[in-house]
């Protein structure tokens, strides 16, 4: 791994030298003075403790329209049920979100959400002393925090957009060749591995474009780039220092020779990370936009063509989708919607002129691609998104290298506070772009309250808190419809992308970092510099994250203490009855609501920490589930099978018919024909296996020459259309998956299988 100074000396001079922004200032300013009350409060202090025994008996009485109605309880789950079949039935009617679909959805989520909101703010606080205050606040306001950005994309969602019917029909004039601006594309690189790169260049090269040049930019001056660039017939572009990182190196290439070339003059810019494969229609597809002269920049989706690390570790490579989707699949087509799509680094079209004109890539923050997205809107240029999988990258390859990832994320987000690009702030956007804006700044605060929520039961074990005062009529009249309805209706909502049990544990194994990120940020947004994501490593052995893991074994072990403590005490109070006093009957309520919650939390820690032990990756090569027709010629023999899995590497062919291999035949010479792709390989027989009657041989690529290469990678990772997305599994089904993956945790079941299908 390695770290660069990306960050200018003179922004960070400017930071220490000056006074504490003024986001800082707000954030210190609410801790201060909720610390200087509370204070007052446990101290007795006159008018803070009169005021909040006066809000305590308000919500003591509530007013009537907010009581649950004097019913039985099984006509109270009336309203939940009548509720629960029509969102049912809506979504078997439409089961894909439409206009009418989704506008009903979206009002009754709506309705229910501030419906709750004004229970829990009217009826459930628990003010009766200082101490149970605190906790009630706090875990109102973590509620809020979470659940105001779930309402904001609510509201966005009436809005969102999908361009893929324009695409189509944009598409003719590029084919027709009636409109065939110039492209350059850079590829910009910093430490990734020749192999990686070599890919990527190629993948460019076999775009259906021709007036387009590529450019590699080496932000590392290594001569064996320099010479893979002269190999494969591309431009190679370096410049003599590393100032402002990827945009420093973007914004170098826009006005400088590359390797004695002219400066780059293409009229749109494509940029692709080093690791990310374009298919071959990615310039047809998206170019037609850029027609309309206010279209400025065209982002596409981020894929991966290998699992993420928390799907990997858990063994559920072809199950999980990768961490990214609900971003964008449900995020960046509501930002469409309303003006507000973020630029994402990679996979994005680009008009030079409109970017010259902003002032390029902006450098003032980690994140320029974000930024960079802000200021053309600002400047009243349209921001589109194209939500089609036309080209896929490297995810993280172990969980450590996606928690340095999520927090330069989350570091170069929040700098948006402290910088003139500030989508808040900034001049041009309009107030729907604003709030589409607000909801990503957001974002990255679930993570303290979702560590607040985690250890909010640990309150009801040690320190007698009872946060919420509640009857069980007004939960289920108020709260159930509200997260039954919101669970139904999730994985709905983002196309299936992610269930929300899934979510929450994709959230909870970063949490503390990021969660800490987001304070370090606030206090000092430019005090820690960049880190490259590596790529392209191996292991060969299971190993555990000692240091992502240790802040969650403290939560498990205090939270198991928890569960034992408020389910023994709820079990030795009995259930309750009209005579019980009602300090008591709200303790009794408390503890049962205490162990229901830490049993919760124990379950999605005991996952999270089991994400935390990354799988061996024996080979930084992926194998592909690809179907061709092979014929082997080995000697004067001759075999037919059909590939169960590709690789740039070898394949696996399952035969036809029978073929014993003697142990003198392992590296055997044999010539591959895919017959589908008229291409002839060279290989070699690695391994034979004879499973229910059919043979399956592992062949190994010998040394491929370029032109062998290039259809090799065109095939793997170039053919339109070939990434598809994938449905996760609904509430029930994720639930099923996570308990079995408890009792057959993947570094102890299967090992041996594990590493084998690895390699």
């Amino acid at each position: 791994m390695s770290t660069d100074p990306h960050l200018p000396l003179s922004i960070l001079k400017r930071w220490r030298s000056s006074s504490p922004r003024l986001a800082t200032l707000v954030m210190l300013g609410a801790v201060v003075l909720a610390a200087a009350i509370a204070s007052a409060w446990f101290a007795g202090q006159g008018t803070i403790s009169t005021l909040f025994q006066r809000l305590d008996q308000l919500e003591e009485t509530p007013p009537m329209w907010i009581e649950a109605p004097m019913m039985v309880g099984h006509y109270l789950l009336f309203w939940t049920v009548a509720l629960m079949l029509g969102v049912i039935a809506i979504i078997q009617i439409s089961p894909r979100p439409r206009l009418w679909s989704r506008t009903l959805v979206v009002g009754i989520l709506l309705i229910l959400a501030v419906r709750y909101l004004l229970w829990r703010s009217l009826s459930t606080l628990n003010l009766s002393t200082p101490l149970n205050g605190v906790f009630s606040l706090g875990l109102f306001v973590m509620e809020l925090l979470l659940l105001s950005g779930g309402l904001i994309q609510l509201a966005l969602l009436l809005r969102t957009h999908d361009r893929r019917p324009e695409a189509d029909r944009l598409a003719l004039d590029v084919i027709n060749q009636t409109y065939a601006p110039t492209v350059d594309i850079f590829i910009p690189t910093y430490n990734e591995p020749a192999f990686i790169l070599r890919r990527t260049v190629i993948g460019c090269q076999a775009l259906d474009y021709a007036a387009k040049q590529i450019f590699l930019l080496d932000d590392t001056r290594r001569p064996e780039v320099q010479a893979l660039a002269a190999e494969l017939g591309c431009h190679y572009c370096t410049r003599p220092d590393n100032r402002h990182a990827k945009a420093g190196n973007l914004n170098y290439a826009l006005s400088h020779p590359a390797a004695g070339m002219a400066a780059t003059s293409g009229e749109l810019l494509v940029i692709f990370d080093a690791d990310f494969v374009p298919t071959k229609n990615f310039l047809t597809r998206t170019v037609g936009f850029f027609q309309d002269p206010q279209v400025a920049l065209l982002q596409t989706p981020q894929t991966f063509y290998n699992p993420d690390p928390i799907a990997r570790n858990l063994g559920l490579e072809n199950t999980l989708t990768p961490d990214e989707e609900v971003f964008y699949r449900q995020i960046q087509p509501i930002r469409d919607g309303v003006g507000g799509v973020i630029c994402a680094g990679t996979s994005f079209v680009v008009r030079r002129s409109a970017l010259i004109e902003t002032g390029c890539f902006v450098t003032e923050s980690l994140s320029e691609d974000y930024f960079t997205g802000i200021r053309l809107a600002a400047k009243g240029y349209r921001v589109l998104y194209l939500n089609e999988k036309l080209s896929a990258g490297l995810a993280a390859e172990n969980i450590a290298v996606q928690a340095l990832q999520r927090t330069r994320w989350a570091q170069g987000t929040l700098q948006a506070f402290f910088i003139k690009s500030n989508p808040l702030t900034i001049s041009g956007l309009n107030p729907l772009q604003r709030l589409a804006h607000f909801e990503g700044l957001l974002h990255w605060f679930s993570s303290p309250a979702r560590v607040g929520l985690l250890l909010m039961p640990l309150a009801y074990a040690f320190l007698h808190v009872i946060p919420i005062r509640a009857t069980g009529a007004e939960a289920l009249y108020f709260f159930i419809p509200f997260y039954l309805v919101q669970i139904s209706t999730f994985s709905w909502l983002n196309s299936r992308s992610r269930s929300a049990i899934l979510s929450d544990v994709y959230s909870l194994v970063l949490a503390f970092p990021l969660a800490i990120t987001v304070f370090k940020v606030m206090l000092n947004p430019f005090g820690k510099g960049f880190k490259v994501t590596p790529k392209g490593g191996v292991s060969d052995r299971f190993s555990f994250n000692w240091q992502l893991a240790f802040p969650l074994m403290a939560v498990f072990v205090l939270t198991a203490i928890s569960l034992w403590m408020n389910l023994g005490t709820y079990l030795l109070m009995g259930t309750w009855h009209p005579s019980m006093p009602l300090a008591a009957a709200e303790q009794l309520k408390g503890l049962g609501l205490g162990w229901i919650w830490s049993a919760y939390n124990l379950l999605m820690l005991s996952i999270a920490l089991l994400v935390l032990v990354d799988v061996p990756r024996t080979s930084p090569y992926e194998w592909y589930d690809l179907r061709r027709t092979v014929r082997l010629q080995v000697g004067e023999q001759i075999f037919w099978g059909a590939t169960t899995a590709i690789s740039e590497t070898g394949l696996e062919v399952a035969l036809t018919q029978p073929y014993l291999l003697e142990p003198r035949e392992i590296g055997v010479p044999v010539q591959v024909e895919l017959m589908e792709e008229a291409l002839v390989l060279p290989a070699q027989i690695a391994r034979a296996d004879l499973k229910d009657g059919v043979s399956t041989v592992r062949i190994l690529f010998e040394t491929l020459n370029l032109p062998e290469q290039r259809r090799l990678i065109e095939l793997l990772y170039c053919r339109p259309g070939q990434w598809k997305n994938r449905c996760s599994p609904g509430e029930f089904a994720s639930l099923g998956l996570l308990l079995k993956i408890l009792l057959r945790p993947r570094f102890l079941f299967d090992r041996q299988e594990q590493i084998r299908a690895i390699r």
